[in-house]
């Protein structure tokens, strides 16, 4: 019988299965978490003839190689990056047949480090898959390492007949349309102005839970500490330091300091990408 799974043979920094998350759970201090970039996640599952929801392989900064155990269709997408099958260079967003033991691998560019990619027709079943990468509540399973074997559905359909799918680069300028409020009324006049006008660069400390950035504090004209409130995707919160921090999939659900907007939807998966010391501006905007 054929031993349909995929054997990690580097990990990689951060590399996690990740599907469209787990809705529902935010009152019991679980966030919905999921593939930082969305769009990215759904484009390689339809190169690959899945669905659009099924769990892929997300991998972060140094990249990944897996080598399948049977013959596998694999596409990879979201940020460029170099991608090699059985040692040949590959392109992305390509529904592209490899062999059995013919290792793939993923990374290598700087500016793909939040997102390197992703691989379709991942480990099989329902519901979510992902890791949840908060010290006091870890989920599922913890971010893949070496040596992990993991097993494959059968396949759904035929792959996608195309040379590559067009899909957005990361943007050398990260702009982000953000909506004031529900806090900013806690900072001084002058503060949403310096975020709409002052240019910002993503802080190597950022991760899956928030984007944090490097550039002008921002003032309070409040003191003290709020109650925890409710947190969402895209919320800009402002810790003690005064520089924003844009939540991403992992964020908490509840949170003190206070939020001074939130983003467009929209601009969210180009975030997910955004590498280190990537220019940020803010635009403020009305509305969702």
């Amino acid at each position: 019988m054929t031993d349909r799974a995929l054997a990690v043979v580097r990990a990689g920094a951060l590399t996690t299965v990740q599907d469209r998350g787990r809705p529902g759970y935010a009152h019991v201090g679980v966030p919905r978490s999921g593939a930082l970039d969305g769009p990215a996640a759904a484009l390689v599952n339809r190169l690959v003839g899945n669905p659009p929801g099924v769990a892929v392989v997300e991998t972060t900064l140094t990249g990944c190689a897996l080598r399948p155990r049977c013959p596998v269709t694999v596409a990879v997408g979201g940020a460029p990056c170099p991608v090699t099958v059985g040692g040949r260079p590959v392109p992305c967003r390509t529904g592209r047949r490899s062999g059995r033991g013919a290792a793939g691998r993923r990374g290598g560019r700087e500016r793909c480090t939040r997102l390197r990619g992703r691989l379709g027709r991942c480990p099989r079943g329902a519901g979510p898959r992902q890791p949840l990468h908060r010290p006091a509540l870890r989920a599922r399973a913890p971010p893949l390492s070496d040596g992990t074997v993991l097993p494959l559905g059968r396949p759904r359909g035929p792959h996608a007949r195309v040379d590559v799918a067009p899909q957005p680069a990361p943007p050398v300028e990260l702009v982000l349309r953000v909506t004031p409020g529900p806090r900013a009324d806690w900072f001084t006049p002058g503060a949403l102005r310096t975020l709409t006008s002052r240019p910002y660069r993503v802080s190597s400390a950022s991760n899956r839970i928030g984007l944090r950035l490097d550039g002008p504090a921002l003032r309070r004209a409040r003191t003290g500490e709020l109650s925890s409130e409710g947190m969402v995707l895209g919320a800009v919160q402002i810790p003690p330091d005064g520089r924003p921090v844009v939540f991403l999939a992992d964020h908490p659900t509840t949170g003190g300091y206070p939020v001074i907007g939130v983003l467009r939807a929209v601009d969210l998966p180009a975030a997910g990408q955004a590498a280190f010391g990537t220019s940020v501006r803010f635009v403020a905007v009305r509305g969702c």
